[in-house]
């Protein structure tokens, strides 16, 4: 057992044992390391503004991803190379392209979200050699601009991949081989870390097992993976929060692998590493996950944490239990699989044994003749929460009605559950237009929703049942009678 982590700060190799759990990487950079270029704007991961990049190693590879620092603890550094803007610049003072572009092509106004917006730009650099405009707004969807309207930066981008030389100064290029084999080094300890501060304790595990104890000792521990949601806990409501048992850095949490029960997911990979796979799987979770914070948040936030924390409007809960997945959970006792839609008992209550940790997900196998489609309802298209997120899943016999069919919404109860109401009025019957038109009020006997600042209850009811409509006119084609809308008699 140590009592310090361990990461790189641009060039220098750090060895850190004095830092309180809820520490964020912003504070650390802005205070400690008068690291200035990081900026503060929203301390909830909205704007960007803290946009640094953390390289990790994956699968043998060292790879780079844009975080929100605001809301990344220093907990969760162990084993990391965190650079920040500054690092960007040669010794001699010549710019890098990307910044160069950014001046080129007029990118910065008042120069506040200037920095972040160069290192989301940088990390896409390092990724795409020659990004498409659609490739690059993605990039962008998480960093905000109240001044220059984002043309000038998407061409600052379009003219760093255009005018990319075959050799040229980056940092990250000339140090690779020595970054990695400290990394290498550093990942070599299995030793579970403990630094306490202030009568507060952070606990960095080293093995599964080790987090199974550790979890065991301290039941009432909070588990951060990405923090894209336990750091609003911190910024915004200031809730205190110890001992933290921090697993990001658990490399067993991180595997995607494929067997005959279908596709495994450990709970630590992040939406960015799932969502080359799931698209494939299931291009409709491709489109979902496109939809989930910007890009430093996908590339924070895991599948794991989002079933795990268990919150009404979480994306990805309705589009996997739709699917009919199974989550795993692990303790000292050993392991348990459950179907998803049974972790979640009520607001705020999953089935989660003290000790318990989410370990896996399972989604069964694709069927080619199913019909599978996601839908989230926002205020806004990128980067926000759900208003509410319905997820169906259907198939058919051979004689055209209804064989198997799976509908499940967040944002319509305090858990997101399945409309088995509606399910069971589908199930036998024609899929037409009638059929749908007819049990559209079941969702009345499967949701009660309520009405808060991102929706009425009226407006998420109404919903529910057009999006039924939408999802029948997607898979069946509009070539029937659609001025007809009448129940079939009985």
């Amino acid at each position: 057992m140590t009592s310090a982590i361990r990461f790189v700060l641009n060039g220098e190799e750090v060895s850190l044992g004095d830092f309180a759990p809820t520490e964020t990487l912003l504070d650390y950079l802005r205070l400690r390391r008068r690291l200035t270029g990081s900026k503060e704007g929203c301390a909830e991961g909205d704007c960007g503004a803290c946009t640094v990049l953390v390289g990790r190693l994956i699968g043998g590879a060292l790879r780079y991803e844009s975080v929100n620092a605001c809301i990344r603890f220093v907990g969760s550094l162990h084993g990391t190379h965190v650079v920040t803007v500054e690092h960007l610049a040669a010794r001699d003072g010549r710019l890098h392209p990307v910044q160069q572009a950014m001046v080129d092509c007029h990118g910065s106004q008042c120069g506040f979200c200037t920095p972040g917006f160069v290192m989301s730009l940088y990390g896409l650099w390092m990724a795409n050699e020659n990004p498409s405009r659609a490739e690059i707004e993605i990039a962008l969807q998480g960093n905000l601009c109240r001044c220059t309207g984002y043309e000038p930066i998407v061409k600052a981008a379009e003219q760093v991949a255009a005018a990319r030389p075959s050799a040229l100064f980056d940092p990250i290029e000339r140090d690779r081989a020595e970054i990695m084999a400290k990394l290498w080094t550093i990942r070599t300890s299995s030793d579970t870390i403990r630094v306490e501060k202030d009568n507060r304790q952070a606990i960095i595990p080293g093995t599964l097992q080790a987090l199974a104890e550790v979890l065991s000792d301290n039941p009432g521990a909070t588990i951060v993976a990405g923090a894209t949601d336990v750091g609003l806990w911190v910024t915004k409501q200031m809730r205190p929060i110890n001992p933290v048992v921090f697993i990001n850095h658990l490399t067993d949490l991180q595997t995607i692998t494929e067997d005959e029960t279908g596709l495994v997911i450990g709970a630590g990979v992040t939406y960015a590493q799932a969502f080359e796979v799931l698209e494939a799987y299931h291009p409709a979770l491709g489109r979902l996950i496109d939809r989930i914070g910007g890009q430093q948040v996908r590339n924070m936030g895991t599948i794991g944490g989002n079933i795990a924390n268990g919150s009404p409007i979480g994306d990805t809960p309705p589009a996997l239990i739709a699917l009919g997945a199974t989550v795993t959970l692990r303790s000292t006792a050993g392991s348990r699989t459950l179907p998803l839609e049974d972790f979640f008992i009520d607001y705020g209550r999953q089935d989660r044994q003290p000790g318990e940790f989410v370990e896996k997900l399972t989604l069964p196998p694709p069927d080619d003749e199913a019909f599978y489609a996601v839908y989230k309802i926002s205020k806004r298209r990128d980067e926000d929460i759900s208003a509410l997120c319905g997820a169906f899943y259907l198939t058919l016999d051979g004689e055209g009605c209804v064989d198997t069919c799976r509908i499940a919404f967040g944002g319509m109860a305090g858990i997101p559950k399945r409309a088995k109401a509606v399910e069971e009025a589908l199930t036998g019957r024609p899929w037409s237009w009638n059929t749908v038109a007819s049990v559209r009020d079941a969702f009345d006997e499967d949701y009660q929703p309520l009405t808060d600042w991102r929706a009425t209850a009226e407006y998420r009811a109404i919903t529910a049942r057009n999006l039924l409509t939408r999802f029948f006119l997607e898979t069946a084609g509009q070539s029937q009678e659609l001025a007809r809308f009448e129940p079939e008699e009985a």
